[in-house]
């Protein structure tokens, strides 16, 4: 009797891990578990750059104002720094350099503005010498931004005239002294406390406002 021999195909078991982790796209491609954690660490990557450039640029707006915030107490110093330093042999040309510092109704008032100012120079025929000992930013005005039906956000108002031509308007407190030596020979000294607006017109800071404070 004759005895055929059979034949066995033989099956290849997939191993566990394998089976476990990769995982069929609707398109049919077979995405293993290594390329599932390599698109969540790309995923990771881009958000650490995207909260990287907003705290760079956090940073850098901080900076800029802290500039910009310098160079407006410079502008008052220098300013008041001339005022306090008019005397009567050079009065007029501290006064034309006032007058080209400021803008809005300090620079259309500016006479009726500055003439207490120069009549105590002229009475005491004195020379003065004085010094800013601090500056501080008070308050800080930007034009108002919009509403989203076009009228203007609620704002503290710049004067009228300065509305459409400053950019932003800071307030500083300045306090100075100085000491004029009289024709009398008697040193006399004197406290400042000024209260100055600094706009910004077309990059150019200028002193829109001057207050003497009591």
């Amino acid at each position: 009797m004759t005895r055929r021999a059979g034949r066995l195909g033989t099956l290849t078991a997939m191993p566990d891990d394998q089976r476990d982790d990769d995982v069929t796209s609707d398109d049919g491609r077979v995405i293993s578990g290594f390329g599932i954690g390599s698109a969540a660490l790309g995923l990771l990557a881009v958000a650490a750059v995207v909260l990287a450039l907003i705290i760079w640029a956090g940073h850098k707006s901080d900076a800029d104002e802290r500039l910009y915030q310098t160079e407006v107490l410079d502008a008052a110093a220098d300013w008041t720094t001339v005022l306090i330093n008019m005397n009567k042999d050079g009065i007029d040309a501290s006064l034309q350099k006032l007058h080209d510092g400021t803008v809005g109704e300090l620079n259309n008032e500016f006479e009726s503005v500055l003439e207490p100012y120069k009549k105590v120079v002229q009475t005491l025929q004195s020379r003065t010498r004085g010094q800013v000992d601090s500056v501080a930013v008070e308050a800080i005005y930007h034009r108002p931004q919009t509403l989203p039906d076009g009228r203007p956000a609620p704002a503290p108002s710049p004067q009228p005239a300065l509305e459409e031509m400053v950019e932003r308007t800071d307030t500083v407190m300045v306090v100075a002294t100085s000491i004029s030596d009289s024709i009398d020979g008697k040193p006399q000294t004197v406290r400042w406390n000024l209260r100055l607006d600094v706009s910004d017109v077309d990059g150019k800071l200028l002193i829109s406002r001057l207050e003497q404070v009591r």
